[in-house]
């Protein structure tokens, strides 16, 4: 089974980028961050790397898909509260953001989501395992 898992994500200016996770209080491994990528930390073997698009066709044969226009992905992060949730949503909105949908509140699991700078969606949801109905 893998060990850990590396989300890539283009980005148009990773600067700008590098900045508005800052201000949600990711931090970034210096090892795997220069001019062209950024290894931003999620979680205890977590990772989003964050590349120039320029970069990122490096990677790949097809085009970017333009986040703002279509959705490729979702990423989900769980925290340990719907505080938490509502704290991260704040500032992703502060920080430049915007919320993608309304949010989601099914008593045992919360949750909202926003839009980074280059439209990439991010779930953050809490969820009360103990209170799980039989069928969900």
């Amino acid at each position: 089974m893998p060990k850990q898992i590396f989300v890539n994500l283009p980005v148009k200016n990773l600067n700008k980028s590098k900045g508005f996770f800052s201000r949600l209080g990711f931090t970034f491994n210096p090892k795997f961050t220069n001019k062209d990528a950024a290894c931003m930390i999620i979680g205890e073997n977590m990772f989003a790397m964050l590349l120039v698009e320029k970069f990122f066709k490096t990677f790949i044969k097809k085009e970017i898909s333009d986040a703002k226009k279509s959705t490729e992905v979702l990423i989900a992060l769980a925290v340990d509260s719907r505080g938490k949730v509502d704290e991260m949503i704040k500032n992703a909105i502060r920080a430049g953001g915007k919320e993608s949908r309304d949010k989601q509140d099914n008593g045992w699991m919360y949750g909202r989501a926003f839009e980074d700078l280059d439209g990439h969606i991010w779930e953050v949801f809490y969820m009360d395992e103990t209170a799980i109905p039989e069928n969900p």
